[in-house]
C-alpha cells in the first residue's frame, strides 16, 4: 500500500506520520484490496480538517472529518474510512450471494 501524507498551511510532524501509519494498520486488516492512500491534514481558522482519498481495486473513496484537534480529526477519519471500506467489500461480496426468491432460515 502506497501511503502520501500532506499538509495544507500545516507542517506534518513525525508524531502525526506515526499516528497515521498506526491508524491504518487496523484498516489494513480489512482492505486486502487497498493500492494506496492519500491522507490531506488542512487548518482553517480553528477547525482542523483531515481528508483521505482511498484507491482501491475498483473502487476510488474519499472521506473527510473536520474536529478541534487534528488527532482528533484523524481519528473520526480513520473510524469513517473503515466504515466506507468494510461497506464496500461488504457490498461487492453480495454479487451472487443469494438466490431469488430463496430465504434463509
Amino acid at each position: 500500500m502506497n501511503l502520501k501524507i500532506t499538509g495544507l498551511n500545516f507542517d506534518v510532524t513525525e508524531a502525526i506520520k506515526d499516528y497515521i501509519n498506526k491508524k491504518l494498520e487496523r484498516i489494513n486488516r480489512h482492505a486486502d484490496n487497498l493500492i494506496s492512500v492519500t491522507v490531506t491534514l488542512s487548518v482553517e481558522k480553528v477547525n482542523q480538517k483531515a481528508e483521505a482519498d482511498a484507491h482501491l481495486a475498483g473502487k476510488d473513496l474519499h472521506v473527510e472529518a473536520v474536529e478541534q484537534d487534528m488527532y482528533a480529526a484523524i481519528d473520526v477519519l480513520m473510524d469513517k474510512l473503515d466504515r466506507a471500506i468494510v461497506k464496500h467489500k461488504e457490498k461487492s461480496g453480495d454479487v451472487r450471494g443469494a438466490k431469488p426468491g430463496v430465504t434463509e432460515e
